[in-house]
């Protein structure tokens, strides 16, 4: 008898270990796609820094010879810096008036003046308030360049626009 029982569990056995658990069926739906990588982080300064106004936009305009009239490249400059101001109204701006080396103190610094002025009046035509603009000449006193050549002295016929 006790072979009928050894055998029969051993049959029992041999069924259970030949079955298989039926197999579940996949999912016909893909896996979602993976999260898009987070936005690049913003490089340069801020839209609203100075920084921005000084690297971005720009802040000097250039003049010829003994004039005081603004040229097309001064014009876009001054244009993009209206924009800016326009959209930071908390910012003022004090526009500079330089010279070269050539011509007495006095001449230079009333053209001088008469550069800065026309780098406000401009800004002002463009949407800026008059009250958040001012004006000083320097005339000859604050050269970028003080080499006697022509290239020196184009760089020093300037506005500056410095903005607070």
């Amino acid at each position: 008898m006790n072979l009928r029982l050894v055998s029969a569990v051993a049959v029992a056995l041999m069924l259970a270990a030949c079955s298989t658990k039926p197999v579940e069926e996949e999912a016909a739906v893909a896996p979602p796609p993976p999260p898009p990588p987070p936005p690049a982080a913003p490089s340069g300064p801020a839209a609203d820094s100075l920084e921005y106004f000084n690297t971005v936009v720009g802040n000097t305009v250039n003049f010829d010879l003994d004039k005081y009239e603004l040229r097309a490249d001064a014009q876009a400059v001054l244009r993009a810096q209206a924009a800016w101001l326009n959209q930071n109204p908390s910012r003022t701006v004090t526009v500079e008036g330089h010279c070269d080396e050539r011509g007495t103190r006095e001449y230079n610094l009333a053209l001088g003046d008469r550069r800065a002025n026309a780098a406000k009046e401009y800004l002002v035509s463009l949407g800026v308030a008059e009250s958040r603009l001012k004006t000083i000449s320097y005339g000859k006193e604050r050269p970028l360049c003080v080499e006697s050549s022509e290239s020196c002295w184009s760089q020093n016929r300037r506005g500056t626009s410095v903005a607070q």
